[in-house]
């Protein structure tokens, strides 16, 4: 399946109490390059087009309501590295028949739900990695 959209990149910024605490989670956890080093924001890559930025934050962190979902097909894998590195980790991957997906969810230092998927939907966009 090709999509076509009028844009090429996609960032997600969240706000962070901790801006070393948050890049640690999201460098060295999570395995993401540091994009840009903004000074106050850092972005991170997920893939060649879509980025996750973690800003400092001027007020209270809320971080109700947001998941950050990224996509793979080695759950097994993700999840015994968050357990290795002592992220709280809510379930081990686990089918959801709704959505016909295999997930697991995870915390970041500041309360941002993280969710792993894999999709077994033929359907889903397929790329390559690495």
């Amino acid at each position: 399946m090709c999509i076509s959209s009028p844009f090429h990149q996609h960032v997600t910024f969240v706000y962070v109490k901790d801006l070393e605490r948050a890049s640690h989670f999201y460098h060295d956890v999570l395995g993401l390059p540091l994009a840009l080093d903004q000074g106050a924001c850092r972005i991170f890559g997920v893939t060649e087009t879509a980025f996750i930025g973690v800003c400092t934050a001027s007020q209270a962190v809320t971080p109700e309501g947001v998941i950050l979902t990224l996509v793979s097909n080695d759950l097994l894998e993700w999840h015994q590295r968050l357990v290795d590195a002592g992220v709280p980790v809510h379930s081990p991957p686990t089918f959801n028949e709704t959505y016909n997906i295999t997930h697991l969810f995870a915390r970041d230092p500041d309360g941002y739900l993280v969710e792993i998927q894999t999709f077994h939907d033929p359907n889903w966009p397929q790329v390559s990695v690495g």
